[in-house]
């Protein structure tokens, strides 16, 4: 058994998706038996993957679809069941099929209330907003604590009953929560009105309820029949719950090692652990999409560089991408050690590099721009990571090792 964790390390947005692509690629032509995990976040996930003839964002299903690879929804993970048929319909315009999609029964599903919460928030913050993706990860993870909704129990209720439970959850939970929240709901407008519709409510649950036939209900000691086990991490270290350095503007989940360390130890006990490697995630800048802080910005140009991204294009909720430098080696790898050390899970830590070929093949600092060879040799990086994998494209065939 071996374990791939990839983990952003940064503000998310990093190439998770073309790292998760990469390690796909390596294990079924190794013919291994392969499945990749979803661990943390939800479906405001959007991973790349380029092939030579094909693209797609990832949301809910793995990046390492188009490899064949099946995915796992573990129980932190988030799903909101009235996107799946989307996302997968649009996968099977692409590949031509869709992988399997397996899932813990104890994940927290979102559904149209929290969502609904969640723009009419952000949206009453006006300048001082979030960051928020606007699609009630957080208010759903709120909820949660009162009044769960597990992916179990919507699978086992069927349509009509699933619709009662969420009505009752518009009766009993949402006018506290507005209240709790401090919303306005005068000035909610659209927001208001779909969170009172009853026929809004329907179609969801409907939608919801046709949607869990897609997903296979699987305890987690499902994962220890695979050769290997790919995790792959959502959003970026920086953004971390518990990183109060960037506090308010952060995710609602555990974005490093956490999740998958505590999976593994579940599956073989302590002592037992198999073969792991994390493979830390990075540009070969620093981006962030959303509003906080974002050290350095406006050090680098994107138009000097000739910086274009599909991906994470300018919304209502987020705004643009923004850009900026690596900071100091400070900056660099706390991050990175903090998330070691937290977890204290034995493990071979890697550096992914990617959009090199945006920088001309460096590295782009604060204090100046280094050849990413050059950069992955000086000393103080060697004593943190123990291997690097740098990409000149989008494309994991052409990611190469150091």
């Amino acid at each position: 058994m071996k374990a791939i964790i990839i983990i952003g390390k940064n503000f998310g947005d990093e190439g998770k998706g073309l790292a998760t692509d990469y390690f796909a690629l390596n294990a079924v032509r190794g013919g291994l038996t392969v499945v990749c995990v979803r661990q943390n976040g939800g479906a405001q996930a959007g991973h790349t993957v380029d092939l030579h003839d094909a693209r797609f964002v990832f949301s809910q299903l793995s990046s390492a679809s188009f490899r064949g690879l099946d995915t796992y929804w573990a129980d932190s993970f988030m799903p909101d069941l009235f996107k799946l048929a989307a996302e997968a319909d649009s996968f099977r315009e692409v590949s031509g099929r869709v992988p399997a999609v397996y899932a813990s029964p104890d994940c927290r599903c979102t559904y149209i209330g929290d969502v609904l919460i969640n723009m009419m928030l952000e949206a009453s913050r006006g300048e001082a907003r979030h960051g928020s993706c606007g699609m009630g990860i957080n208010e759903a993870a709120v909820r949660s604590e009162t009044y769960p909704l597990r992916l179990g129990d919507v699978i086992a209720r069927g349509a009509e009953a699933l619709y009662s439970k969420l009505a009752e959850l518009n009766r009993e939970y949402t006018p506290k929560r507005i209240a709790e929240l401090g919303i306005d709901i005068g000035r909610a407008g659209e927001y208001v009105e779909m969170l009172g519709s009853g026929q809004v409510l329907r179609n969801a649950a409907e939608e919801m309820s046709r949607n869990a036939e897609l997903v296979q209900l699987r305890e987690t000691g499902f994962l220890a029949d695979f050769d290997e086990i790919i995790f792959e991490g959502a959003q970026g270290l920086l953004l971390d719950e518990l990183n109060l350095e960037y506090a308010p503007h952060l995710t609602t989940s555990r974005t490093g090692m956490y999740e998958p360390a505590r999976i593994l130890r579940s599956l073989f006990g302590a002592g037992s652990f198999p073969e792991t490697e994390v493979a830390y995630v990075t540009r070969s800048y620093v981006t962030r999409h959303g509003a906080g802080p974002l050290p350095y910005e406006g050090l680098l140009d994107p138009l000097a560089y000739g910086i274009t991204d599909r991906t994470n294009v300018h919304n209502e909720w987020q705004g643009s991408l923004r850009f900026a430098p690596h900071g100091s080696v400070g900056e660099f790898t706390g991050a990175v050690l903090h998330d070691s050390v937290e977890c204290g899970f034995p493990a071979r830590r890697t550096l992914f590099v990617t959009h090199l070929n945006e920088t001309g093949g460096c590295i782009v600092t604060k204090d100046g721009s280094v050849p990413a060879e050059r950069f992955c040799a000086a000393e103080w990086i060697g004593e943190l990571f123990d291997g690097f994998r740098l990409s000149y494209s989008p494309y994991a065939e052409d990611v190469c090792g150091l």
